[in-house]
C-alpha cells in the first residue's frame, strides 16, 4: 500500500449548528458543498477539508488541561497571530498560548475539540 495524500479530518460535534457558528464565524472557514446522508458540514482548507459530524452525545476528552497541545487537536496557519487572538477573545473563545515560545495559540470549540494556531 502507498498512501498518496491526505484527505480530510473527521471532527466530531454535538450541536451541528453551534459547531457552524464558531467554525464558520469566528475561524472564518469557507463551507464545501458535499451531499450527506447524515448531519454535518464540510470546510475546505487550503487542498484539503475538515469535516464535521453530529453526534448529540460527543463531547472531547481534554487528557492534559495544562497544555493543550498535549491532546488530539487540528492545526492551522494563520496570517496574524494577533489578530486571530483577538477574534477568538472578542468571541469569549478560551485560548492557552503554547508553551514552547513558538507563535502558536490553542483554543477549543464549543464541544472541546482544541484547535491550534499558528504563526505562518
Amino acid at each position: 500500500m502507498q498512501i498518496q495524500q491526505y484527505l480530510h479530518a473527521a471532527v466530531l460535534v454535538s450541536d451541528l449548528e453551534q459547531a457552524e457558528q464558531f467554525y464558520s464565524q469566528v475561524l472564518g472557514l469557507a463551507r464545501c458543498d458535499r451531499d450527506l446522508n447524515f448531519p454535518g458540514i464540510w470546510y475546505q482548507v487550503g487542498d484539503k477539508q475538515v469535516h464535521l459530524m453530529q453526534n448529540d452525545r460527543f463531547s472531547a476528552p481534554l487528557f492534559n488541561e495544562q497544555k493543550w497541545g498535549r491532546n488530539a487537536h487540528l492545526a492551522f496557519s494563520v496570517a496574524d497571530l494577533d489578530a486571530a487572538k483577538a477574534k477568538l477573545l472578542n468571541h469569549n473563545c478560551e485560548i492557552q498560548m503554547s508553551s514552547s515560545g513558538r507563535a502558536a495559540l490553542f483554543t477549543r470549540d464549543p464541544d472541546g475539540n482544541i484547535i491550534e494556531l499558528q504563526q505562518g
